[in-house]
């Protein structure tokens, strides 16, 4: 059984953990593989456990799922963590998680508004990968490695046996769009007018739901049941405190990094998607032959490519796919290249936020966002994932939700470009918002053509 064997091996940890530790400051990592992990689960083992802050995060293959908990270190920043895994290169598996936001928001004279990042070297990592499971055990201290082996033996010892998570049950009371959809056609308008005038190409702009639940809604319930039906997703969530999480299922990677090789995309141009073969089959064909899709998707390649200038000294672009998933389909263009250095934050820096979730020209865009989004986006439209030493990947956050205790705030976003409609595109926000809020009725609400 999965709770024996975490049991097993976080008490074989813990007994590497009482060796001699120096009175000093400095880092130090255990870890034991299990060949045979059986039917480990990192959901159901983060499901139960009580200690924050939590990640989660599995990868757009499937290859990789990883559930970690308990900050032995929190950075402020992408570069900090990214310092510090430098600074203990020897141990080449340490591994940094958490969020970086869409904005950064200025320090005032109160206190900071909103964080840049929410980014921690993690007490504990669950990781299962190829078959294989491992727990790691991170203990870093700035002071003394001694007094922070007595914390990690107390926070071991408080760790719960791994249960399923519950299944969603919280239905929805009420809901309230922000903007409401008469103040959306308004933006749209807005939008298309700065882009007629020339001072836009693309403004990606977003909305947030709110739905009152008649219960508290449990993140990783809300996990396990998008795993089961969004498929071709990053899944990831975060939890800070026991009423307060961010989650998603996003299609779409900001960056994967293999030592110096860089893979990213372009995602952008939607269409509805389904279980009708031949829907989604036209849907398809409509998306690879429409010139507002196409052009909107182009426009993302030529930034990505602007921007990754001075960085790489090769790059590559894929051609064009569809991407299909639960409620929609999107073009798709891979794109790869060879980074001059292995620099992860240059990388985020250069990368987000993209064209797909913000606009062109970045500034103006994103000024554009500022002036007429009625909320702030914080972590929507960001990027969850990790660093390490020899490989770090991020995806964007997109078809995400804040969940605080009995409220859950879906986000969703459309970029608008010369020939926008402000139906249809209201009509998209709807379908991507779909592939998280179905799962709170259990059924899947009918979705209208973007045709």
């Amino acid at each position: 059984m999965v709770e024996k064997q975490v049991a097993i091996l976080l008490q074989q940890i813990s007994d590497l953990l009482t060796q001699d530790i120096p009175d000093s400051a400095g880092y130090r990592q255990f870890s034991i593989e299990l060949d045979e992990p059986g039917d480990a689960s990192p959901v159901a083992w983060l499901a139960a456990q009580t200690c924050y802050p939590q990640f989660y995060w599995q990868d757009r293959d499937g290859q990789q799922e990883v559930a970690v908990c308990g900050d032995a270190y929190a950075f402020s920043t992408l570069l900090a963590a990214q310092t510090f895994i430098h600074e203990y290169d020897e141990f080449p598996d340490i591994s940094i998680w958490g969020l970086n936001a869409f904005t950064y928001q200025k320090q005032t004279q109160k206190a900071l508004l909103f964080p840049e990042n929410a980014l921690f070297l993690p007490r504990i990592e669950v990781r299962l990968k190829q078959g294989r499971c491992r727990v790691i055990v991170n203990v870093f201290s700035p002071f003394s490695l001694r007094q922070e082996v007595v914390r990690t033996l107390a926070f071991i010892r408080a760790l719960v046996a791994p249960a399923a998570p519950s299944a969603v049950a919280s239905r929805v009371l009420s809901c309230e769009h922000l903007p409401a959809q008469d103040q959306w056609r308004q933006q749209v308008v807005q939008a298309l007018s700065a882009i007629d005038e020339g001072s836009l190409q693309k403004v990606v702009l977003a909305r947030k739901s709110t739905l009152h639940l008649d219960t508290p809604l449990e993140p990783m319930a809300l996990v396990a049941a998008s795993k089961v039906v969004n498929h071709h997703c990053y899944h990831f969530m975060m939890a800070f405190s026991p009423s307060e999480s961010f989650l998603g299922a996003s299609p779409e990677r900001l960056f994967l990094r293999q030592g110096q090789r860089l893979s990213t995309e372009a995602l952008a141009g939607t269409v509805v998607s389904g279980e009708n073969a031949r829907i989604v089959n036209d849907g398809a064909q409509w998306l690879m032959n429409d010139g507002k899709n196409q052009h909107e998707n182009l426009l993302v390649v030529d930034d990505i490519c602007q921007r990754l200038q001075g960085a790489v000294d090769e790059l590559d672009v894929k051609p064009a796919q569809v991407m299909q998933l639960r409620n929609v389909q999107h073009i798709q263009r891979k794109i790869t290249a060879n980074l001059l250095s292995g620099d992860d934050a240059d990388c985020l820096q250069r990368l987000q936020p993209t064209a797909a979730v913000a606009g062109l020209p970045r500034h103006l865009a994103q000024a554009f966002i500022k002036h007429h989004e009625p909320f702030n986006r914080q972590w929507y439209a960001g990027s969850a994932g990790y660093l390490s030493l020899g490989q770090s990947e991020f995806c964007v956050a997109l078809r995400s939700a804040r969940i605080l205790a009995d409220r859950l705030e879906l986000f969703a976003g459309a970029g608008i470009v010369a020939g926008s409609d402000p139906e249809q595109e209201w009509q998209e926000l709807e379908n991507k918002a779909a592939g998280l809020r179905t799962l709170l009725s259990g059924q899947v609400t009918p979705v209208v053509s973007q045709e």
